[in-house]
């Protein structure tokens, strides 16, 4: 009998001495506060219920950004406020497939026919409608086509006079609001060395503008608007946010950013600050394109 205690106890000093060598399990991502301080998801989602709207800025081939924007949608569709969801990477010119699609009039195969969509489409946006379409709530493509931000890249902003009345309804009210001052859009011309000349920001800001102008006309007080884009549209709370600043100041907005790590268990300083929260996330994480 002693002896068996004897084994039995040795047994279990091995066990807890090559468990404890045994490295804490790799995390894929950590949450933070826009100060750096670290977050809990539930604590996240505590704040953002109580916001009007959240700029959900991704890494648009991001698999953990995915995963966790249709993991927002389920949380917050179970708050209070009513829920709406929105996109950059679907056109405005393709709200109607995406309408036809949520009620029913068209049916999945016809809508991956029908509409312009990302490479990723399938893995990582279409999730986000069918969770819309399956919980009766309105997605909102809220982008400029593809081709009137290349006119304004080419022509400025006056490249846009010549559209018909028809199409600039899928654009953001002209002329449209511009301020070249704004460190986003000084930092593009930096990146890219002055080619594409003064009109490059301005091909960016004319998506912001639009985005936020739907935005801004699907919301109503009392709801929820959970949208997602890439960083570079809302960090540093410009971008979308600037414009929706701009008509509705009075607000409650959130912000989002994903960023890319080596080591995720302390933010890096240069990604303090970008949004009021950021999502940390390992840099080996598979990609999705």
């Amino acid at each position: 009998m002693i002896k068996t205690i004897f084994t039995t106890g040795l047994l279990l000093m091995v066990l807890s001495v090559s468990f404890a060598q045994v490295p804490r399990h790799k995390r894929a991502y950590q949450l933070y506060n826009g100060a750096g301080k670290k977050i809990t998801y539930r604590k996240m989602i505590r704040q953002l219920a109580k916001s009007d709207i959240i700029l959900f800025g991704e890494l648009h081939n991001n698999s953990i950004a995915h995963w966790l924007e249709l993991e927002l949608a389920k949380d917050l569709v179970k708050k209070e406020k009513p829920l709406v969801l929105g996109t950059e990477l679907i056109e405005r010119d393709n709200q109607l497939e995406i309408d036809d699609y949520l009620s029913g009039r068209i049916d999945s195969k016809a809508l991956d026919t029908l509409i312009r969509k990302p490479i990723n489409f399938n893995t990582d946006y279409k999730p986000l409608i069918n969770f819309a379409k399956a919980h009766h709530i309105p997605f909102v493509a809220s982008n400029i086509p593809r081709r009137f931000a290349h006119i304004v890249y080419m022509k400025g902003f006056e490249g846009l006079d010549a559209l018909s009345d028809h199409e600039k309804k899928w654009v953001a009210p002209l002329p449209v609001d511009y301020d070249p001052n704004l460190k986003s859009y000084k930092d593009m011309m930096g990146m890219m060395a002055g080619h594409g000349g003064a009109n490059l920001p301005k091909a960016q800001a004319v998506k912001d503008a639009t985005m936020a102008h739907f935005i801004l006309g699907y919301f109503a007080k009392g709801k929820l608007f959970l949208h997602y884009n890439g960083a570079y549209h809302s960090d540093n709370y410009e971008g979308i946010l600037w414009y929706l600043k701009k008509k509705e100041p009075n607000l409650n907005y959130k912000t989002i950013s994903v960023v890319s790590q080596e080591d995720i268990s302390k933010l890096a300083e240069d990604s303090k600050g970008v949004a009021d929260f950021i999502i940390c996330v390992d840099e080996d994480m598979t990609t999705t394109y």
